[in-house]
């Protein structure tokens, strides 16, 4: 059995791995990535009954796997680059390669993976930490289920400049509703489920954008999602207006927030 964890900056994930099959998965959080990923480790064990003597290995990955220097419970441990674990779960997700991957944790990856070759095309520091950042200031909360729940009843145009506010026709693709400036008006009577709202839709428009750029760049008309971000229900409904305007399709692929951590473990 190979176990695969991916430490990342909030969120540690582990997965246990037997013949190229995903077994069992978990997530942890400590405030320090030995902590984390020792912490990740006991928990898939403890929950799923696994014994220490059927690991062959631990192969780990993300922000905090440099943290780490020995092996883990003396189990021998590996590490591996997140572009490659990124790449290598993308592509056992969606049971294909020649794929531009988009992954959402506290900043955003994004990857085009091959079976012979995969490459870090860029990224960008928008992501969750950037929603959980600004909900700070603005909203005062720091979770995301009270973000989500102001979100939920949000109205955007208190708070975006639209095209219909600055124009009396569409202009080229983009319809009347389409976003001229995030942030661009801000009314006085904007409330916080409007921030909230137009938080996550300055994120994933711009994690939008950013994925089709590197969509055309390698001439595909798809991207799979993945990450911690990949299933926010707005932000899904911001990357369907984007597939809309733009023709490029946005894949969910199950378990999408495990996809490095499965990548780890695979590689």
């Amino acid at each position: 059995m190979i176990i695969g964890i991916d430490i990342g900056s909030t969120i540690t994930k582990a997965v246990s791995i037997e013949n190229r099959k995903v077994l069992k998965k978990v997530k942890s959080k400590a405030s320090d990535a030995v902590t984390s990923g020792a912490g990740a480790l006991g928990k898939l064990m403890l929950e799923n009954n696994i014994n220490i003597r059927d690991i062959e290995k631990i192969i780990i990955t993300g922000a905090g796997a440099s943290k780490i220097k020995n092996n883990i419970f003396d189990i021998p441990t590996e590490k591996i680059d997140e572009f490659t674990a990124i790449g290598t779960g993308g592509m056992f997700q969606v049971k294909r390669d020649n794929i531009v991957i988009t992954n959402i944790g506290t900043g955003t990856v994004l990857i085009h993976a091959k079976k012979d070759e995969i490459t870090h095309l860029g990224g960008s520091g928008v992501g969750g930490g950037t929603i959980l950042g600004l909900s700070k200031k603005l909203l005062q909360s720091t979770t995301f289920n009270d973000i989500m729940a102001m979100a939920k009843a949000g109205n955007i145009d208190q708070v975006d400049l639209l095209l219909e506010d600055i124009m009396d026709s569409e202009l080229s693709f983009l319809g009347r509703d389409a976003t001229a400036a995030n942030f661009g008006k801000v009314l006085d009577g904007a409330k916080q489920e409007d921030f909230a709202l137009a938080i996550l839709n300055m994120v994933y428009q711009v994690i939008g954008m950013l994925s089709v750029f590197a969509a055309r760049s390698k001439n595909t008309d798809s991207v799979v999602v993945t990450g911690s971000g990949s299933d926010n229900p707005i932000g899904k409904k911001v990357l369907s207006v984007i597939t809309k305007m733009h023709g490029i399709s946005f894949e969910f692929p199950p378990d999408a927030d495990y996809t490095t951590a499965i990548g780890a473990g695979l590689s």
